[in-house]
């Protein structure tokens, strides 16, 4: 089971700054240890568990990239085209290729096994074929169309880092150094629960007043499945600190990790801070980022618990800037940090020093080379609109409080962090 250190963090009333909580538990935070064998074709979104290297170099042979005749670079004219008979026909997948006699070409075909004393190879569109011969033009530069051996990469060179959560890129290299079988990490078992009386599971008819209906678990799943984690549906918890903690003991028992929505805040009905206060252990309470601040993470009986706030883009936003970089460390995967890119604000915006804020927006092409990001109209961590429009989040530094339109600011695309 993944396990959170006990000296992880020291609790206290401050926020945390996010990089400041990731890096800790990228040190504390010991990830899954069982693994079990899989078929390639089927590890898409598997994590990797150890180092994929090839046993041989790829390609393993000097191949032709194109159609076309492959020749000595000597045998050409220095000037002026080059008529040479045709001695070889190198279809790919010939075993044996005989060696091309000089002063002659061979017909070639993508990826066959480049001919001994051959260099250089012509396109087909490029010539002229008469006959048994075949007329060159000048100008080829020595080497051309050949694929070399192991220019993709070395014999014993790594292909696949362990950690890595496997995309198809990913297999097709594990393919070719040919593993047809590949060990990774045992899925990830996740608990998701959403909190609060006023909650209901999704019906055809509008909800009760007052209430509403869970957006946050369908969420989640949706988020957790595109992580390749396994998850375990507990549907919502109302607000009764006593069914809390039994729900909570329950689900540790079964699980590698713990999700709640709701209920984390400094409300008088907000309970699971309390519930895992009584149950386990917090280790630290709330993040220095908007929109999701108040973020709980803790442990019960050893399996590690991280409480989100209720509004779904809080979730949504919490979740991939932190929430899911965690449960990717508990996964044994190396978590995803990604780059932001740079691009034009479309929108004036302050905001408080000393905490992260993301900003919902969209991109459009802009003057030049440039994207400008648009913002969302209205204001809310509760409107799920605001998740649908964007194509992006905004992140602004903490140590910045005024965005001005037309500064640089830099984003995260949803692409890149949904991945």
């Amino acid at each position: 089971m993944a396990q959170l250190s006990p000296d992880s963090f020291a609790f206290g009333g401050r926020l945390r700054r996010l990089d400041d909580a990731l890096d800790d538990l990228s040190i504390r935070l010991a990830g899954l240890g069982e693994t079990e064998t899989v078929p390639v074709m089927q590890a898409m979104g598997r994590v990797l568990a150890h180092e994929g290297r090839t046993p041989f170099a790829i390609p393993d042979f000097d191949n032709s990239a194109v159609d076309g005749y492959a020749v000595r670079f000597a045998d050409l004219a220095v000037s002026g085209e080059t008529h040479l008979p045709v001695s070889l026909r190198v279809p790919a997948g010939l075993i044996g290729v005989p060696r091309l006699p000089s002063g002659s070409a061979a017909r070639i075909f993508t990826g066959a096994m480049m001919p001994a004393g051959a260099d250089t190879v012509f396109m087909q569109e490029d010539v002229r074929a008469e006959g048994d011969m075949v007329i060159l033009p000048p100008g080829l530069k020595l080497g051309s169309n050949r694929r070399f051996a192991g220019e993709d990469f070395a014999k014993g060179a790594a292909v696949v880092p362990a950690g890595t959560r496997l995309k198809p890129q990913h297999l097709a290299g594990l393919a070719a150094a040919g593993r047809a079988l590949v060990a990774v990490r045992r899925r990830l078992r996740v608990a998701i629960f959403s909190t609060g009386n006023e909650i209901r599971e999704p019906a055809p008819e509008a909800p009760e007043p007052g209430c509403q209906y869970d957006a946050n678990r369908a969420m989640l799943a949706g988020l957790l499945a595109a992580r390749g984690m396994e998850i375990t549906d507990l549907g919502i918890l109302p607000d009764d600190p006593g069914i809390m903690v039994r729900a909570l003991k329950d689900a540790a028992k079964a699980n590698d990790a713990i999700l709640t929505s709701g209920g984390v805040s400094t409300g008088e009905e907000d309970h699971v801070k309390a519930a895992i206060e009584a149950a386990g252990r917090l280790d630290f309470w709330r993040l220095a980022i908007k929109p999701g601040r108040p973020v709980a993470m803790g442990t019960l009986d050893g399996t590690p618990f991280l409480g989100m706030p209720g509004n779904p883009a809080a979730v949504f936003i919490t979740f991939l800037r932190f929430v899911g970089p965690v449960l990717d460390l508990l996964a044994g995967a190396k978590p995803l940090r990604p780059a932001p890119i740079p691009v034009t604000s479309g929108f004036d915006y302050r905001k408080k020093a000393d905490r992260r804020e993301y900003v919902r927006v969209s991109l459009a092409a802009g003057a030049g080379i440039s994207m400008v990001a648009q913002r969302f109209p209205k204001d809310g961590a509760a409107l799920i609109s605001s998740l649908i429009a964007a194509d992006a989040l905004a992140e602004l530094p903490e140590d910045v409080t005024t965005i001005r339109a037309g500064e640089t600011i830099h984003v995260l695309p949803l692409a890149g962090l949904l991945s």
